[in-house]
């Protein structure tokens, strides 16, 4: 699936697509195309902890892509319930 959009400077490959990989986080906005969902309708989820804790990268909010579809596969379970099924 692809979420991301083209704003990037890199080069394109025949298909259109910018050739660089994919990135492995996401933000609100792309959190919000992700679940079908309005981007603050993501902010109340996240703050009400229903979804995966998010991470910070300097002052930007990211949530891990493979996380986010993890967790709806899972059936969107709370946040305490999801770190309570991935405790190591």
């Amino acid at each position: 699936m692809d979420y991301t959009k083209n704003t990037g400077t890199g080069e394109l490959n025949n298909s259109g697509k910018d050739s660089r990989p994919a990135a492995l986080t996401a933000n609100a906005d792309q959190v919000a195309a992700m679940l079908g969902v309005s981007v603050r309708q993501v902010w109340r989820l996240h703050a009400t902890g229903r979804l995966p804790r998010a991470i910070r990268l300097g002052h930007c909010v990211r949530w891990r892509r493979a996380e986010i579809e993890a967790f709806v596969e899972a059936g969107c379970p709370t946040r305490q319930e999801w770190e309570a099924m991935h405790v190591s």
